[in-house]
């Protein structure tokens, strides 16, 4: 598992914080995380500490795994924190902002919440703050997190990671790249693949999918490869849609690489197989923990996580010769 240089940098900077977030927690102590199983959602009184509500809206579409992946570490550090755990999710920007409202009227102790359309997002978000309910942001939309007035963001820096891909494909010397974009403006994903183009210097294209409508993503994904036999690698921006692309791949013939944003059990299986080339793991699982458990001590101790600046849990280049530790992890949920 390798980081890039840039992003190492970054993350040696927020590694302390990080530590605090996740060690620094309740009395329980107890259990070493990797012993504990994915907790419910919540409701133990271990962290003998009130009972706090916070909620977290996303824009997950439906079927999307890297979901169930954040709310795993949610609910456990919920389950510590003697939290009530409360999740929804649209990926509408406008109903998406409908959702954070929903929790505002709930009278919520904090909102954990993704900025993937964060022109739809920044009104109610702003509004939450001054309501006196803390939010933290994670995975999308981290410039856009300070403006808002949120504590902080919890995730990846997509520019970085996209430039670890960039230079990744130019090492394996790949000419030709297709990027597949599942969300059209979703910010996120557009700086995946803006730094996939400014790192890698041949030539990267754009495709954009209906990323919930899997069967036409996977047609796109083919037609394209048909038409054009010399793209040489194929780069999803989210787990599922490694597979589709495999499938795409050989419903056209082409010899590209298939190489993934994301991880699960899935794309580990495809990396041990050889059918994915490499995958980046920004590691969800810890973006949800953190940002549940940030909010808490944020409450118990007046903590603020990495001091208002970005906590970077990814980006992490993995390949074939990780599966072997990561099997394990993918299979129970928590990578």
């Amino acid at each position: 598992m390798r980081t890039s240089r840039r992003a190492a940098a970054l993350i040696t900077v927020t590694a302390l914080g990080i530590v605090l977030a996740v060690s620094g927690c309740s009395g329980s102590g107890g259990k070493d995380a990797e012993e504990r199983p994915a907790a419910g959602s919540g409701g133990g009184k271990a962290a003998g500490t009130p009972r706090m509500k916070i909620a977290m809206v996303t824009h997950s579409g439906e079927g999307d795994t890297f979901w169930d992946i954040v709310q795993n570490g949610a609910k456990q550090a919920a389950a510590k924190d003697n939290v009530e755990f409360l999740y929804s999710a649209d990926k509408e920007g406008g109903k998406q902002a409908q959702l954070v409202q929903a929790a505002i009227d709930q009278k919520v102790d904090g909102i954990v919440v993704t900025l993937a359309k964060p022109e739809a997002l920044k009104t109610v978000v702003t509004k939450a703050v001054k309501a006196g309910i803390p939010v933290v942001t994670i995975n999308a939309g981290a410039r856009f997190s300070a403006e808002f007035g949120a504590l902080g963001h919890i995730g990846q820096d997509e520019a970085v990671a996209g430039e670890a891909v960039g230079e990744e494909l130019a090492d394996r010397g790949r000419k030709r790249v297709l990027c597949v974009i599942h969300e059209q403006g979703n910010v996120s994903l557009e700086e995946r693949c803006a730094g996939v183009r400014k790192t890698f210097g041949g030539h990267v294209e754009n495709l954009n999918v209906e990323g919930t409508n899997m069967p036409a993503a996977t047609s796109s994904i083919e037609a394209k490869l048909q038409a054009d036999k010399g793209i040489d690698a194929v780069v999803t921006l989210g787990a599922p849609f490694a597979a589709a692309s495999v499938k795409a791949k050989d419903g056209s013939g082409s010899g590209a690489e298939i190489d993934t944003f994301d991880l699960n059990a899935e794309v580990v299986g495809r990396l041990k197989a050889g059918e994915v080339g490499f995958a980046v793991d920004q590691q969800p699982y810890l973006q949800g923990y953190l940002a549940v458990d940030g909010l808490w001590l944020n409450r118990t101790n007046g903590n603020v996580v990495g001091g208002g600046k970005p906590v970077l849990t990814g980006p992490a280049i993995v390949t074939a010769d990780d599966v072997p530790q990561l099997e394990k992890y993918t299979a129970r949920g928590t990578r």
